[in-house]
């Protein structure tokens, strides 16, 4: 596959697990859409499609590690018209969460496989949850790596 073909598929992975163009509202085609995209703010529908299909991420933490935003935050969205985009930085984390996450279903061969990986602890990450790591870039870069070595069969 060309790098070109496996962004695109990758890029339209993201795109599902966020609700697709119909909550999107724009097109996504290549790395330029999605940071003008991401610049503009997500719509607010792309994270509360996320959590309603990532049932872990409306417990607990689980949403201000991945996201950076509490469930109460999110459950003012719902009501709040004026609140219909999310800001840079959560349409960045939201999106970077979304592309983890279909890596891992990928990697890992079933979304509730990807899901429960998330929250264990991981031997290549030090023995701590990769839902854990989200909230910082280099978190994020050590959990993608790990992926990664998953992916090609290197498990520590």
């Amino acid at each position: 596959m060309s790098d070109a073909a496996m962004f695109e598929s990758d890029v339209a992975r993201t795109i599902d697990l966020l609700g697709g163009e119909e909550t999107i509202h724009s097109p996504i085609r290549n790395t330029l859409d999605a940071h003008d995209a991401l610049a503009r703010g997500l719509p607010s529908a792309t994270l509360l499609h996320l959590v309603e299909s990532v049932g872990f991420l409306g417990r607990d933490d689980a949403l201000m590690k991945a996201i950076g935003v509490s469930v109460r935050t999110l459950q003012r969205r719902k009501s709040d018209k004026k609140a219909r985009f999310l800001s840079l930085e959560q349409s960045n984390r939201t999106w970077r969460f979304a592309e983890i996450l279909g890596h891992a279903i990928e990697v890992l061969g079933a979304k509730e496989e990807a899901e429960a990986w998330l929250n264990r602890p991981a031997i290549g990450l030090s023995n701590r949850k990769p839902i854990d790591l989200l909230a910082t870039s280099a978190g994020v870069e050590a959990v993608e790596e790990y992926l990664t070595r998953l992916e090609y069969g290197v498990y520590t």
